[in-house]
């Protein structure tokens, strides 16, 4: 065992607490996978991050991403707190503002604006697939949230796979009591990462809202998802349900998501979706832990 560098990171929030928590390795270089594994799961939080040295031409950095049970390939929150970690630490030079990370999913292109604290990290998050819904997932995702969906649940793969579900309305979003045995099985049986649920928000502090539930990875509700909200992106897009917000398909089109009141926490995510359909999210972050791990 030796001193590695740590950071915990708050992801999608400038105000420490109330983003989705990260523990980020800045010198992952010689652990293997098992030790990285134990330690995602020993730090009980939704994921962990390994930076290491790119293994390709072109990338910058590369990054191994962990939850609590399994390596993933991509996940958003993940993926921009790692590039605000090695910004902070100086493996990244910051003039720049252009970057390249390797990951499971593939090379991702990385911009940031600002400096120091005031510093916002956007991914380009990978191309998605939009699966076709299976018989019968409609009637067993309006039971396991007592809900009745004006559309069908589409499956959305960017890396991991997320059952995303168009509730149109924010107030209904946010007053979600969903029974999370019956999701556990509904995620576990579709091999996804989680659901998704989100409709137009009308505080005026953003223009959407999100939630995303995730009980079969030990995390019954997620504070702030960065790969969901790509997804749902994905699928506004496909579906033409941009101008829902506001948007037509001429250009890039950018939004607003809040995430996280319902369980303590108030993190916003950027969303810019390209005119062919690439998603970028994005967003704020804050350092709250400093220091070494022994591993």
């Amino acid at each position: 065992m030796h001193p590695r560098r740590f950071l915990q990171v708050d992801v999608f929030s400038s105000h420490a607490l109330r983003g989705n928590a990260l523990a980020v390795v800045l010198d992952g270089e010689g652990l293997d996978t098992a030790t990285m594994q134990r330690f995602a799961a020993w730090t009980a939080l939704a994921e962990t991050v390994f930076l290491l040295p790119p293994t390709t031409t072109g990338a910058d950095y590369r990054v191994r991403i962990f939850t609590s049970r399994e390596e993933i390939p991509f996940a958003g929150h993940p993926s921009v707190g790692a590039a605000y970690a090695a910004l902070h630490a100086g493996i990244l030079p910051e003039a720049r503002g252009r970057y390249v990370q390797e990951c499971g999913a593939g090379l991702l292109q990385v911009s940031v604006q600002g400096e120091g604290a005031g510093r916002v990290v956007s991914i380009q998050a990978p191309d998605a697939l939009l699966e076709n819904t299976p018989a019968g997932l409609r009637a067993t995702v309006e039971a396991a949230l007592s809900v009745s969906l004006s559309g069908p649940p589409r499956p959305v793969v960017n890396g991991p796979r997320w059952i995303v579900c168009d509730l149109e309305d924010g107030s209904q979003v946010r007053a979600l009591r969903p029974d999370m045995r019956a999701l556990a099985a509904l995620i576990d049986d579709m091999k996804a990462l989680g659901l998704c649920v989100f409709g137009k928000e009308h505080d005026g502090t953003a223009d959407m809202a999100v939630r995303a539930f995730c009980p079969s990875d030990s995390l019954p509700e997620d504070p702030v998802t960065g790969s969901a909200n790509a997804a749902i992106a994905a699928l506004l897009y496909v579906t033409g349900g941009l101008a829902r917000y506001g948007m037509s398909h001429a250009g890039a089109r950018a939004y607003r998501a809040s995430q996280g009141r319902e369980v303590g926490y108030d993190g916003y995510v950027d969303v810019t979706v390209s005119a062919a359909g690439g998603v970028t999210i994005g967003g704020a972050c804050s350092i709250v832990i400093e220091g070494t791990v022994h591993l």
